[in-house]
């Protein structure tokens, strides 16, 4: 069945782009206000913008909202599809279109805050405000800010908490100082004389920036070393030996000349995030994230956000990192060596320095997607992990199970649950063994998942997972999709196999294994998972295990049952102490009577 748009007028559309000729150019979409709401190009018209009025199934969200509000679109005819691409950029920079990617960054911080109090502070800021206070800036990034005011109060040892000076009390300092990153004047350790000196050096540094402050420094040292003002002139070398090494920090992965930019992608769902970290000369110097949805496919994504950078941005580098491929790569290639005027190359590296760069800035995109969307830091793993088993979206939920017994007696199974990539306790479950044969650890996984996925609508278990992984590998994986098929579901199932050494190894399922060791995020979580499912099936089987035993210690002596077995157990503790007490003392512990402690003792000898 074809799914068709809500829009009324879409067999108008479709049959105008039927009409079009298949030559190269870009079509402009409107609304009905006549408003352009977006803008593509094509190599041929015709075929790509009667895709949009055609079946919907295709297309994501993304696309369906924009189809169902199109009322009418024009043409440009060109000579060339690189011709197109051009004018694609300059109109979408001209026009800004709603359903286009737009650059919409995650807004960091671009300026740094001299607080207007008594011991003032220096902070990070958005924006200007009419607030008294002194602002250095604007600076060209939100990393470059965290940077310079990072390298500043530690350099200078100033104060990173929120305490307000002078403290009425004086209090222990805190790690900082033990670290030498403070001079803790909470303490009292820092009189108001110094800590202004230390503040208007932070500020001369952060204006004058690394290399002009270092002079000053240096020459500051010498003066003071002819005055013999040993400790002044050791605290000016230290200071400048502190700032050497952070500038060597600050260098990243890379050394020499390298000029780049490098693009990586986090995904969760339909939304994207961009991380873009700019080099010159070999230090990173910008890092900024943006955000945007999935435009059709990842390597068109990555094509309209690598069209839509460098439409707004001047300066293009003779190189440009990218974490898979993109539609019209040799188009975009031919677009940016005319921009820049030189050979400009469209990378994708898998070793070395630039896949090292790379993975730093896939880190980066997660993170920011994780913290956009208000979970934990934990979550950029999950997002991750998504992404490695190609989930469609990344999972709130996670279960996983495990079976544990003793040469098959006592067995039990345990049940797991992740809420967004962090244990969830309220969602544990543990389950006896009932049917299964002894020492079948499938049958046993088998009943386990059959009891839980057959209350899958009842109140004693949370919502359904968004994603199963099994402690063992694709034979667990194989019991588990046979119990969700006979239940009618679908949720994704992976095995965690374990090595040698029983370290998480990989993922597994039907048909190949995943490596996570090589992902850290992601191994940490899953080897996080593993070692929680195993850990709880284990000791809800230890504690099963000893009941049984203490059990049947006591076993076949007439008149003592359960109850009163553990009353044995509470006040004796072991099988020694029971069998050594005599009948007096027995007969003291609470429901056990005279008669019992006589049947014990009889028992016993």
């Amino acid at each position: 069945m074809v799914e068709k748009s809500s829009n009324k007028r879409i067999d108008y559309l479709k049959d105008k782009a039927n009409k079009l000729p298949l030559l190269p150019g870009v079509y402009i979409m409107k609304n009905d206000k006549g408003e352009i709401i977006y803008i593509g190009k094509a190599k041929l018209l015709k075929n790509r913008v009667s895709q949009y009025f055609g079946s919907q199934k295709r297309h994501n969200e993304k696309v369906r909202r924009m189809v169902d509000n199109v009322y009418d679109f024009d043409h440009i005819l060109v000579a060339s599809e690189y011709e197109a691409l051009v004018l694609e950029c300059s109109l979408i920079k001209q026009n800004k279109p709603k359903y286009n990617i737009l650059l919409k960054d995650d807004k960091g911080y671009k300026y740094i805050k001299i607080t207007n109090e008594e011991w003032p502070k220096l902070k990070k800021a958005l924006q200007r405000t009419d607030d008294g206070a002194t602002y250095i800036g604007p600076y060209i990034s939100g990393f470059v800010v965290n940077e310079s005011l990072d390298a500043a109060l530690k350099i200078f040892k100033l104060p990173q908490c929120n305490k307000t000076f002078p403290v009425k009390t004086k209090s222990r300092p805190c790690l900082n100082y033990h670290m030498n990153q403070c001079s803790a004047p909470c303490a009292g350790k820092m009189t108001k004389a110094e800590y202004d000196q230390a503040l208007n050096d932070a500020i001369e540094f952060l204006k004058g920036g690394t290399k002009e402050y270092l002079k000053v420094l240096e020459d500051r040292m010498q003066m003071y070393s002819n005055n013999l003002e040993f400790e002044k002139a050791a605290e000016a070398r230290d200071r400048i030996n502190a700032i050497k090494r952070l500038t060597e920090k600050q260098k990243v992965v890379f050394s020499g000349n390298d000029t780049k930019d490098v693009f990586a992608l986090a995904r969760s769902d339909d939304e994207i995030c961009f991380n873009v970290l700019r080099f010159q000369e070999g230090r990173l110097t910008s890092s900024n994230n943006y955000f945007t949805e999935l435009d059709e496919s990842l390597e068109n994504t990555r094509s309209e956000m690598l069209e839509r950078f460098y439409a707004s941005h001047d300066e293009v580098p003779k190189l440009v990192v990218i974490d898979g491929d993109c539609e019209n790569a040799e188009l975009i290639t031919q677009w940016l060596t005319e921009k820049r005027g030189t050979k400009v190359e469209i990378l994708i590296p898998q070793k070395g320095r630039q896949a090292e760069v790379l993975s730093m800035s896939k880190n980066n995109a997660y993170e920011a997607l994780a913290q956009r969307k208000s979970k934990s830091k934990a979550d950029s793993a999950v997002i991750e992990l998504s992404e490695l088993l190609g989930l469609k979206k990344a999972p709130e939920f996670i279960e996983s199970y495990d079976i544990s017994h003793t040469a098959g007696s006592d067995a039990v199974g345990g049940m797991v649950v992740f809420k967004n990539g962090a244990p969830y306790k309220k969602g544990y479950r543990k389950f006896i063994i009932k049917d299964a044969i002894p020492g079948d650890d499938l049958g046993a996984m088998r009943e386990v998942l059959t009891r839980r996925f057959s209350h899958k609508n009842d109140d004693e278990f949370l919502a359904l997972p968004d994603l199963i992984l099994m402690d063992g590998g694709e034979n667990q994986v194989k019991v588990a999709l046979e119990v969700l098929k006979n239940e009618g579901l679908d949720i994704p199932v992976f095995g965690m196999v374990k090595d040698s050494k029983h370290k998480t190894r990989a993922i597994t399922k039907s048909g190949g294994e995943i490596q996570v060791s090589a992902t850290r995020k992601v191994f940490t979580l899953v080897s996080g998972i593993q070692e929680e499912v195993h850990r709880y099936a284990i000791s809800y089987h230890h504690k099963k295990h000893q009941k049984t035993t203490k059990q049947s210690e006591l076993d076949g002596i007439e008149g003592i049952g359960p109850k009163k077995a553990e009353a044995l157990w509470r006040e004796f503790k072991t099988i020694e102490n029971i069998k050594r007490a005599d009948i007096d003392t027995l007969s003291k512990v609470k429901g056990i009577s005279v008669k019992d402690a006589v049947n014990i003792k009889r028992h016993f000898s």
